[in-house]
């Protein structure tokens, strides 16, 4: 088939190389000349393992324009990828929705247009009411939700955990449904209001089980129990299950905080109040700002003290630095009068961390440190000389806010450790 991806982002840019990878013919559409100038000479923008070999590997069938017209030539399927951030009051803000949904132009053959990006249950309905007000009965709409993670978003495409289509009319559903042909995985077709709540579920209990083991580790640091054996013989219960059961400062990205607020303002909207995702956006939120605490506990005030950050983007990866927990991080420490480094080895902090020394390399970054900061679990601080880098801080502290690092390992090298729900001295 004849692909329009709208939206060159992670979810377009993935969706548009895994569908030309399946065998289709696929133009992706952009507003921003630079974006689609780069992605035609070759360069991919965005951080995401995989993608720029496929995009590479498929170059014949895949295509980008900033043109609509030459976007939907003859497309069959028009998939809308853009972007739905939150407004001030949690509502997605579908404004790049809407206009691609304005900008269809009548068409005499049948087309569908599918919906990637992640909206509120009754954005269908109304998009359905808005094509008819145009007279666009021959565009069809389906709900085809993405369940991608940034750094694995290739492999999450191809061998997905299934496929939810939901649709007005079944003719529809059945057309998206051809275009995975060829990806081995469970389908389930629903109504489109079932499908976009399938996705803002799935996301609401992903960070349920988030905020629920950062919750045991706070309570294991108050009883000295070990929130990683904690979490192991939990996981091993069938019922439970290993997944989403790390510990650590919170969770961050273009997805779960957004969409977690989606459906806490949707209920509200809808007259219900959703208490268990209120509480578990609040525990989110106040778990960030622990680290903090646990800093001063180790060092009194934090005024003057140089705190190195050790990782930026919100997962390993990956380069996105939507929501990432240094940036609350960096600036509660920088509130408390301290000075702040930072590494990453893929995401660009420019223009983003205001009045933060940005190392090139881990190392760099830990010079003259009073504390190291584990913020994202880079395999290279695992693998990182630990010896070398106490000799260059000040002061030997790690405060491991993702529990990656040996703390036997640390304290046979003089190091103060503290982890996150780790019993123990």
């Amino acid at each position: 088939m004849r692909v329009a991806v709208f939206g060159a982002g992670y979810v377009g840019l993935v969706t548009g190389a895994c569908m030309a990878d399946l065998g289709h013919h696929v133009v992706v559409r952009d507003i921003v000349s630079e974006k689609i100038d780069a992605l035609r000479d070759g360069d991919v923008p965005i951080h995401e393992e995989g993608l720029a070999e496929l995009i590479e590997k498929n170059g014949e069938r895949l295509a980008f324009t900033t043109e609509v017209e030459e976007a939907l030539e003859a497309a069959d399927v028009i998939y809308v990828a853009v972007g739905t951030p939150p407004t001030r009051s949690g509502d997605a803000d579908l404004t790049a929705v809407w206009t691609v949904v304005d900008e269809l132009p009548h068409v005499e053959r049948r087309v569908v247009l599918a919906m990637k990006s992640t909206v509120p249950v009754g954005t269908g309905r109304t998009v359905r009411h808005r094509l008819d007000e145009r007279g666009l009965e021959n565009v069809g709409y389906v709900s085809n939700p993405e369940f991608t993670a940034e750094g694995t978003a290739v492999r999450d495409f191809m061998h997905p955990d299934r496929i939810v289509i939901g649709s007005f009319d079944s003719v529809d559903g059945d057309t998206v449904e051809r275009l995975h042909e060829g990806i081995e995985a469970p389908v389930v077709r629903s109504d489109v209001a079932s499908a976009e709540m399938i996705k803002l579920a799935a996301n609401a209990a992903l960070v349920t089980r988030i905020s629920f083991i950062n919750e045991i580790a706070n309570v294991c640091e108050a009883t000295g129990a070990d929130v990683l054996t904690v979490a192991e013989g939990i996981g091993l219960d069938h019922r439970i299950g290993p997944s989403f059961l790390r510990a650590g400062i919170g969770f961050g990205g273009s997805c779960f905080p957004k969409d977690s607020l989606a459906l806490k303002q949707l209920a509200a909207n809808s007259g219900y109040s959703f208490q268990l995702l209120n509480a578990v956006i609040e525990v989110n939120e106040l778990q960030k700002r622990r680290v903090v605490g646990k800093l001063e506990r180790r060092l009194g005030s934090l005024r003057g003290k140089k705190i190195a950050l050790l990782g930026l983007a919100f997962k390993p990866g990956t380069d996105d630095m939507r929501e990432a927990p240094s940036l609350v991080l960096a600036g509660r420490l920088q509130a408390e009068g301290a000075e702040v480094s930072a590494w990453d080895p893929v995401a660009d902090a420019t223009g983003q961390l205001d009045g933060v020394e940005i190392a090139g390399s881990a190392l760099d970054a830990l010079e003259g440190a009073d504390a190291a900061v584990i913020v994202t679990e880079w395999p290279e601080l695992r693998e990182l000389d630990w010896a070398a880098a106490g000799a260059r801080m000040r002061n030997r502290l790690v405060v491991d806010g993702r529990n990656m690092l040996d703390p036997t390992e640390l304290r046979a090298l003089d190091f103060e450790y503290e982890g996150i729900g780790r019993g123990g001295p």
